[in-house]
């Protein structure tokens, strides 16, 4: 039978481009699922916040901080500004950019990840955030 399950959690994240390796966190909770074959959806709450999919290794972290301020970079004047005055029109565009969620398989119980690839939550904002998490999971408990 194919069943629903969601679960939220909060990281606390420094001023943007911040990443946290959340891989744990979203493993866990399929093992609290009980799901064996099924998929993972990952969701940031907020749109200066962002969810992909890289290898958490310092090189390459700061890799990804560096291109995405390329991007978009902080002291570009964006339209954003006209609005709210915030400072933050960069944010919502790197967001943008990365988009807030990936889709993960699950197979025999664990994410379906290469030996390399860890699933990472992004701050843009240029304020420290408690990041909002969604998961919703959908699979089944039979192997």
């Amino acid at each position: 039978m194919i069943k629903l399950y969601k679960f939220d959690f909060s990281i606390e994240m420094e001023r943007g481009v911040d990443i946290k390796d959340i891989t744990g966190m979203v493993a866990k909770a399929i093992t609290k699922a009980n799901v064996k074959d099924g998929v993972v959806h990952i969701t940031s709450i907020g749109s200066t916040g962002s969810v992909t999919t890289i290898e958490y290794e310092s090189g390459v972290i700061e890799d990804l901080k560096r291109i995405i301020n390329e991007l978009a970079p902080p002291d570009r004047y964006y339209e954003h500004e006209r609005a709210w005055h915030d400072g933050n029109g960069h944010s919502h565009v790197q967001s943008a950019l990365l988009g807030p969620s990936v889709s993960i398989s699950i197979r025999s119980g664990k994410l379906e990840l290469g030996t390399w690839q860890q699933i990472v939550l992004i701050n843009h904002d240029i304020h420290p955030r408690l990041r909002k998490v969604s998961l919703t999971i959908i699979g089944t408990d039979e192997g």
